[in-house]
């Protein structure tokens, strides 16, 4: 019902998830580890044994097969009323009153040069996100975008959880990700510190019912640029830089796009193209494609049509955004 009706989707987004995630987050947070995580992997385990279990003994199989098909049923529930509802909810244009914007290539090249000023003038060198207000200046910068774009309060203390297999998922470019079980936001223990920040408002995004990539993107970009420190507003522009480029390239000629990016400081270049060895050189090829084409199938069956692409979609919020309030970021 939620599905066909995106009001009924919107009124569990603010009025219904709200609820939820307190008590839930109340729970997982007296834990110093990722609950989440945690009950996945006994979840799956316990699922395959007794599945393998099925297949060996016959006695009282189909009563086994309607227990079996009864729990994956129950999971299914418990991921929708936790969290996975708010794929219905009402898209960010519908919600904000904002224009999509189809951007000319005019309105794009302002763009670049706005970007391109930001992440030059943000630059910095971060040794260790620890010694960053991260979580302050997250929870902070939510509180106040608040009314502006219908979001549920930040909680006052955000803590993000570790991923409980980090090097696994490294293998298929994830950093980070929204635990909806227990709704909790878990971060990869092997995130560069350049990334960190950005990464961490974005996985806030989803903590607060947002489940669109590109919006998360934005909120993210939006934040980390209204920070007082430098080093998170470089993060925030950083981990922008990739669909920039895929943008820039797609739009631009050659040497439109060679002026571009030699317009960037040298030493982010440097720093992107190490960030790039370091991901690749952690990524496994076959089981990220698997990874991929599971969770482009699973967004596309969530309403997010465009699937695993929405994440770059996030520059034409920002156009849109910006055409719609006359002023940047900053």
């Amino acid at each position: 019902m939620v599905r066909f009706f995106p009001t009924a989707g919107e009124f569990y987004a603010r009025h219904i998830y709200p609820g939820i995630t307190t008590v839930l987050s109340a729970f997982s947070s007296v834990f110093p580890f990722s609950v989440g995580d945690l009950f996945i992997l006994s979840a799956s385990l316990f699922l395959l044994i007794y599945f393998l279990r099925i297949l060996i003994r016959k006695k009282s199989r189909k009563e086994k097969i309607f227990n079996l098909l009864l729990i994956l049923g129950w999971i299914y529930v418990w991921f929708y009323l936790a969290w996975g509802l708010n794929y219905f909810r009402e898209n960010f244009y519908a919600r904000t009153g904002i224009t999509p914007v189809s951007y000319t290539e005019e309105e794009f090249r302002h763009f670049l040069t706005d970007y391109v000023e930001k992440l030059n003038n943000s630059y910095t060198v971060t040794h260790s996100p620890d010694s960053l207000p991260v979580a302050e200046e997250i929870q902070k910068g939510y509180a106040r975008l608040e009314k502006e774009f219908g979001l549920i309060h930040p909680p006052a203390h955000l803590k993000a959880k570790t991923m409980l297999i980090s090097p696994l998922l490294s293998k298929v470019g994830v950093t980070g990700y929204m635990g909806p079980f227990f709704c909790e936001f878990n971060l990869n223990r092997e995130l560069r510190p350049e990334e960190y920040p950005g990464v961490f408002a974005h996985e806030t995004a989803h903590r607060l019912g947002i489940s669109s990539e590109a919006e998360a993107n934005f909120y993210a970009w939006l934040i980390c640029n209204r920070s007082e420190s430098a080093a998170i507003r470089y993060s925030g522009n950083f981990i922008l830089l990739g669909y920039v480029l895929q943008n820039a390239n797609r739009l631009l000629s050659e040497d439109e796009f060679k002026q571009f990016t030699t317009s960037i400081r040298p030493e982010i270049i440097g720093q992107y193209k190490a960030y790039l060895k370091y991901w690749r050189n952690k990524y496994s090829p076959g089981i990220g494609k698997i990874q991929n084409y599971i969770y482009n199938l699973f967004l596309k069956s969530n309403q997010i049509a465009s699937g695993t692409k929405n994440y770059s979609e996030v520059i034409g919020i920002i156009i849109s955004w910006e055409k719609a309030s006359g002023h940047a970021a900053n």
